[in-house]
């Protein structure tokens, strides 16, 4: 099954957006630096996108429960789902 599809780990399921931002970053740092061999990195890097799948899907989820105030036709405020467009 393809990483992108494939269901997440319960360990990563489990992270905070914070938390798995973290643990992405420093994937990135290993990898960049050339710190692990190539059976690791390839490992590391899948673990990487299932980090990074965690990570766009706790933002949408965020996105989603963000609410922006308004100001109705008589003064009165209430909120409204948030459009970023």
């Amino acid at each position: 099954m393809p990483a992108d599809t494939a269901p997440l780990p319960e360990d990563i399921a489990a992270l905070s957006f914070e938390a798995a931002l973290r643990e992405l970053e420093g994937i990135v740092r290993q990898l960049e630096e050339g710190r692990v061999d190539l059976e690791a990195s390839i490992e590391t890097y899948g673990r990487g996108v299932m980090l990074k799948r965690h990570c766009e899907a706790k933002l949408a989820q965020a996105k989603a429960r963000v609410e922006a105030i308004v100001t109705g036709p008589e003064g009165g405020l209430s909120t409204r789902a948030f459009d970023a467009s």
